[in-house]
């Protein structure tokens, strides 16, 4: 949760769902004149970034179930097997709100008159996700910008150093 002043600056609030950023420097391809023109430009990366584990996950989850978090992480991971297996077979799984699995693979080119082998000519076979974009949207997400390191070093290298162990008029106690 993130600390924020509300339009009076007077009254604080709490933001449960706040989302860290940080501003770089990126140089992006722009056409002027119809040339490709490398431009610095600056934009937002997220930071501050924490990685729930799968433990915790079926924890949280746990907690408003009547399951245990053991049974939850086995009820996901059989979950994931049977929808890999059906995935395999060439079928698309619609994985509730989260979105859908289906079948991928990249393909080499075979000039036509050439006989295709599938074995040969089919590669990287993969399952792919696609979100449900109306559940991946944040709608109530807030953002915070906080300084990066390189930017919290610069400022400490403009700063002029703090005296130590001295007195007034220069003498070392």
């Amino acid at each position: 949760m993130a600390l924020r002043l509300d339009e009076t600056n007077s009254i604080y609030k709490m933001y449960k769902n706040t989302i860290f950023f940080s501003l770089q420097e990126k140089r992006v391809i722009s056409k002027e004149n119809g040339k490709s023109v490398h431009k610095p430009m600056i934009v937002a990366r997220p930071t501050g970034r924490k990685r729930l584990d799968f433990r915790s996950f079926c924890q949280r989850v746990a907690k408003g179930t009547s399951f245990t978090s053991h049974e939850v992480a086995a009820v996901l991971n059989y979950a994931t097997e049977i929808a890999k297996d059906v995935v395999a077979e060439g079928d698309i799984v619609e994985f509730g709100d989260l979105g859908t699995l289906s079948p991928t693979f990249r393909s080499k080119a075979v000039p036509v008159g050439e006989t295709f082998r599938a074995q040969e000519h089919i590669l990287a076979p993969k399952v792919r996700f696609r979100p449900n974009q109306k559940y991946f949207t944040l709608p109530t997400a807030y953002y915070e910008q906080v300084k990066t390191k390189s930017d919290l070093a610069k400022e400490a290298a403009t700063q002029p150093p703090k005296p130590t162990n001295q007195s007034e008029e220069g003498e070392y106690l």
